[in-house]
């Protein structure tokens, strides 16, 4: 099958956002155009929350037009930056929803939004060869921290675009069920106790499962509750 993502490359020096650079042209380019921007002055992840994007790491969104708005579209980049880190030799797992943690410590963030009917935007946030900030530096770690040397942007690029392909492709074929239990496999979460936050509430209880739809399936005093993966934040009790 003929490769989707890839199929046009915009490379920037500086960008405020890639996402918002993205989300500005999808309209005007193919399905499967990749922006990547070398530095970002206004990175972001879900909620608004600053992405720290000096130069070094990569920092890229894909524009994607897929049949239906799904929220495991995440998981599509999720999957593919745990496969790339395993191509270089890094165990990682997915910290549900839309964070890839390597040994306690975040290495990678992904954030999916667009416009239903029309486009998706899936950003991804990689530290590579980029300077943690210090006060980060308990929570967060890069490539080079991790293998001791500096890595090739370029081959980390490369190989993380065509295993967002293979997972895309899955996306496309209706194989939810494979992109999910591939989740749960690579999940750090599952087994764990928990703490979901959103704008209003607080729910703790033990991460059993993750559905076929991309919800998390939490054991607590009360019974079992399905958690969707809107914005919510998970932190480990």
């Amino acid at each position: 099958m003929e490769r989707i993502i890839g199929r046009k490359l915009i490379i920037l020096d500086e960008a405020g956002s890639t996402n918002e650079y993205a989300k500005r042209i999808a309209q005007n380019v193919p399905e499967g155009t990749v922006v990547v921007a070398k530095r970002q002055t206004a990175g972001r992840g879900r909620k608004g929350r600053r992405w720290e994007s000096p130069e070094g790491g990569l920092w890229l969104s894909v524009v994607l037009k897929p049949p239906r708005v799904d929220p495991r579209l995440v998981f599509v980049g999720a999957l593919a930056v745990v496969d790339t880190l395993s191509n270089f030799g890094i165990h990682s797992g997915v910290k549900w929803p839309n964070d890839v943690w390597v040994s306690g410590r975040k290495i990678a963030g992904i954030l999916a939004e667009g416009k239903a009917g029309e486009y998706a935007v899936l950003g991804i946030g990689l530290n590579v060869n980029n300077d943690v900030p210090e006060e980060l530096g308990k929570m967060a770690t890069s490539m080079r921290e991790i293998l001791g040397r500096e890595v090739s942007l370029s081959e980390v690029f490369h190989t993380l675009v065509g295993n967002l392909d293979h997972w895309y492709g899955l996306f496309l074929n209706g194989r939810d069920g494979e992109i999910v239990s591939a989740l749960k496999e690579r999940s750090i979460i599952l087994g764990k106790e928990v703490k979901i936050i959103d704008d209003e509430t607080e729910l703790v209880g033990r991460a059993v499962d993750i559905d076929v739809d991309g919800a998390l399936v939490l054991e607590t005093p009360g019974g079992r509750v399905r958690v969707l993966h809107g914005d919510v934040s998970l932190r480990f009790l």
